[in-house]
Parts: structure tokens; C-alpha cells; sequence
């Protein structure tokens, strides 16, 4: 399975409603780069999963409307504080897909990639906004995906 790490856009500084945070003119901008540079670059996932939280909502809205027909699904478990176990054992379901792209937060992302090619932490690993990762995965075990490109998006 190719898995695909969509890190949200750049959204409106912190407000005391944190999951209401709305994407900025950039962060739309980044957005509609990133999914203009996955039609140009062939990278249509079969699927798109979602956090409910509304700058990565939108940052998702924005890509799949750019790659067209693709289902968007919001799944609760990719909101903020997402740990790598947890994470592992949601895309369970989706290990019959051959390519899925998930969006959501960090610290978790950097965590779950580090749990997936198989570092200890996260700790050298920041996924800046909007910024797209892609890793192959074996098998949904830690450390058994492959590192195939890391991508922000001021290079789309």
C-alpha cells in the first residue's frame, strides 16, 4: 500500500476553538498547489481520509476537487492527538486500497512516519504545512514502509 501524508495548510493563528480554525488565503493557495501538483504528477489516491478538524477539512475539500472523482471520508481517529499505534490500527481497514492519502496534524504525522520506516521518535521529522509525504508500505507493521519522497509544498 502507498500511504500519502497530506499535512493541513496554513490556517488562522490559534483561536480558543482550535478544531474551528479556518484555513487563510495561503493556506487555500497551498492547498490547491499541492492538489494541482498531484494530477500533474499521476498521484491520484484511491482514497482520501480526512481529520474532522476544519483546516484539514479544507485543506482535503480543496485536493479532491482538484483530483476529481475521489471519495473523501472524515474519520474521527486522524483528528489532533493522533498516536502512531492508534493510527496503525485504523489503516487496517484500508489495507485493500493500493494507495490512500490521509490529512490531518502534527505532531502525529511526524510520529507516524517515524513509526513507519522505523525510528524511534519523531523528534528529527517535521512535516511543514501543506506539506505532502509518501511512504510504501510492505506491510502495516512498524517499520516496514519505505521512505519514497518528502515534498513541501514552496516545491510544488
Amino acid at each position: 500500500m502507498l500511504i500519502y501524508l497530506l499535512r493541513h495548510a496554513e490556517a488562522e493563528p490559534y483561536q480558543e476553538d482550535d478544531f474551528s480554525r479556518r484555513l487563510t488565503p495561503k493556506g487555500k493557495t497551498q492547498a490547491g498547489r499541492v492538489g494541482e501538483f498531484l494530477v500533474h504528477q499521476k498521484i491520484i489516491p484511491d482514497l482520501l481520509l480526512t481529520s474532522p478538524v476544519l483546516r484539514a477539512k479544507e485543506t482535503a475539500e480543496i485536493v479532491t476537487e482538484k483530483l476529481g472523482k475521489i471519495d473523501l471520508t472524515e474519520v474521527s481517529w486522524l483528528a489532533c492527538g493522533m498516536s502512531p499505534e492508534e493510527a496503525m490500527k485504523e489503516l487496517g481497514a484500508y489495507v485493500a486500497f493500493e494507495s490512500i492519502m490521509i490529512v490531518g496534524h502534527e505532531p502525529d504525522f511526524s510520529a507516524l512516519v517515524a513509526n513507519l520506516i522505523g525510528l524511534r521518535t519523531g523528534a528529527s521529522i517535521n512535516l511543514s504545512k501543506a506539506s505532502l509525504t509518501g511512504i510504501d508500505l510492505a506491510r502495516l507493521t512498524p517499520g516496514c514502509g519505505v521512505l519514497k519522497f518528502f515534498t513541501p509544498v514552496k516545491f510544488v
